[in-house]
């Protein structure tokens, strides 16, 4: 149905700059009957591919047809079967579900007396049947998702392009997202899923792998993952240690990706393990030297391939980050409990968006707060950081009660907030100027500590570019270096790796790891079930409620049953919300 020839896009080339290549030489055929994943890290292209085939762009070199159609030169023609949906929520916020539906409807020429009965069928599909006169800017994030599939699909498109639909969304909307798209499916009709999740890759019948512009891959992600085998395994007995293994598991010859998996690290190899295998005594010395009794006896076991391991293969392996930004988080002091939340409630007029949680937090613990959307989990956060008062309950941090002493207990946070919460307007630079002033620091130290910051995280080429236009990647590294740049004594981060590739994910958490062994405490949200398991122990919210609590090792135990032994964080995510509340 869509069929490319040597496509190449260009961007730039003005008087003496020179052409940046966005896509090179791309050549693919993409058959009906399929869901096709469309993967690849930030700015491997992917969504320049989707532009083109929308005839939004024109290719530089090459040729584009979908169903037999050039859809730059037969623009009209072609958008009558291709449904779009952006990366972004591209619906009216301000007008109701049924308003927006009424609109596209409008626009994509929808027969009047065949429209009642596709919302019926619409609604019905996305479950929004009863929200049909909410604003669309009050829907939750997956619901928004829904609505703009639903919009998408109002012409019965039988090309449907989707462009990263997943992500902010939780796991339960997005299985729902991808039950949808497969009852959607037909012999006849062609779904390319953009993603940055690389569960859902590993879902679609076929992927496409895009880096730097460039193909890759093209074929099942079964037969990517398969290349894998005897080359991925995880490391068992560290405990609490587990987390110092990370760097020098990655530093060997022979890795290419290292990980915390529940109570182990999964590493993934460029040999048989040989080499992993051979280092269990030397690495088990590293993480408890110089202790007379060793109480640490590392081993080692296969694990099954993941697409995963594959897509970090391909792309050359993981990467540390720079060891620079370690030197931001000082070693803590000995207060054991640094988060403290005390029957928090929180309501807007009447409506419980947090109801009576409690919890603390240990020094140098990295703990997740998980949920579906609209469960209170940014509410929640806001209240910890000061941002919002609670309606009823106490927070402290690091000992400092918000309600007594909130500027002292503000100084000892750093927080990275869900949505970019910079100034997009401000270029990286006066970001950075201006963030420093507003933690305090001052003089040379401030003009040091910025310095520290660009170099740091590499953002040297891009301090005279707005805040908005950079590259997700170095807007949430800009975003991460305003928040660690006084040496927090907590770090607060919602979502912090939202959207991003795996690659810059790992990057990420090399420093989110390294703040929790200098014993920064850290509290995180993530739509990622596999970044869950990175915490030490995860808060399951559903209704303003903690729903769960514990490791991510003891979640999966309390969710397994005769049907799933072994479940997932995922699996055992939605069925712990399914028996809160009370679905099973």
């Amino acid at each position: 149905m869509i069929s490319i020839e040597n496509v190449s896009k260009f961007f730039g080339g003005g008087k003496n700059a020179p052409k940046i290549p966005a896509l090179k030489s791309v050549t693919a055929k993409i058959a009906a009957g399929n869901i096709t994943g469309l993967v690849g890290p930030d700015g491997a292209g992917k969504t320049t591919l989707l532009r083109l085939f929308c005839g939004l762009l024109a290719p530089s070199e090459g040729s584009v047809s979908v169903l037999g159609l050039d859809p730059v030169a037969e623009s009209a023609a072609a958008h009558a079967i291709i449904g779009y949906m952006p990366q972004r929520f591209g619906l009216y916020e301000d007008l109701s579900v049924m308003e927006n539906l009424n609109l596209q409807a409008d626009l994509r020429n929808v027969p009047p007396k065949e429209r009642k009965a596709r919302y019926e069928e619409l609604l019905r599909l996305t479950n929004l049947g009863a929200f049909t006169k909410r604003l669309a800017g009050r829907l939750s994030g997956g619901m928004k998702q829904k609505l703009g599939l639903a919009c998408t699909l109002l012409a019965r498109p039988p090309v449907l392009l989707l462009d990263e639909p997943g992500v902010g969304v939780d796991p339960i909307a997005r299985r729902e997202l991808w039950k949808m798209v497969r009852e959607l499916l037909t012999p006849e009709r062609l779904v390319l899923w953009s993603t940055a999740y690389l569960d859902e890759a590993e879902s679609c019948d076929s992927v496409l792998l895009l880096n730097e512009g460039e193909l890759i891959y093209d074929g099942p992600p079964g037969e990517l993952s398969a290349r894998m085998k005897g080359r991925t395994f995880l490391i068992e007995g560290a405990g609490e240690k587990r987390r110092a293994l990370i760097v020098p598991v990655m530093r060997k010859e022979k890795t290419i990706d290292a990980v915390i998996q529940g109570s182990g690290v999964r590493v993934v190899t460029r040999d048989d393990g040989r080499e992993l295998l051979d280092s269990l005594n030397d690495l088990s010395e590293e993480i408890q030297p110089g202790l007379e009794e060793k109480n640490i006896s590392l081993s080692c076991r296969p694990a099954k391939p993941r697409f995963e391991d594959a897509f970090i293969d391909v792309l050359g392996g993981a990467r540390l980050g720079n060891p620079a930004v370690a030197e931001f988080f000082h070693p803590k002091g000995t207060m054991e409990k640094t988060v403290e939340a005390r029957r928090l409630t929180k309501k807007f007029g009447e409506f419980t968006a947090v109801d009576d949680v409690s919890f603390s937090i240990r020094r140098g613990e990295i703990f997740g707060l998980l949920g579906p959307n609209g469960a209170g989990k940014s509410t929640t956060f806001k209240m910890l950081c000061g941002l919002l008062p609670p309606t009823s309950g106490a927070c402290s941090i690091a000992g400092l009660d918000f309600r007594e002493a909130p500027e002292a207990a503000r100084s000892r946070l750093g927080y990275m907030a869900q949505k970019f919460s910079l100034y997009g307007e401000l270029n990286v630079r006066r970001n950075l100027d201006f963030f420093s002033g507003a933690y305090g620091l001052s003089g040379a130290k401030r003009k040091e500590t910025v310095e520290r910051i660009i170099e740091a995280f590499g953002l040297s080429r891009y301090l005279e570019v707005k805040a908005q236009s950079l590259p997700l990647g170095y807007r949430q590294r800009l975003a991460m270096g305003c928040a660690i740049m006084h040496g927090p004594d907590v770090l607060f981060l919602d979502e912090p790796t939202s959207g991003v590739d795996p690659v810059t994910r790992r990057e990420f958490w090399t420093y989110i790891n390294e703040a929790a062994l200098r014993g920064v405490t850290v509290m995180v949200t993530t739509h990622f079930m596999d970044e869950a398991e990175y915490c030490d122990r995860v808060a399951l919210v559903y209704g303003g409620k903690i729903a769960a609590a514990g490791t991510p090792c003891e979640l999966k135990a309390e969710a397994a049953n005769a049907a799933h032994p072994d479940p997932t964080l995922e699996d055992a995510f939605i069925r712990l919300i399914e028996l809160h509340s009370g679905l099973v």
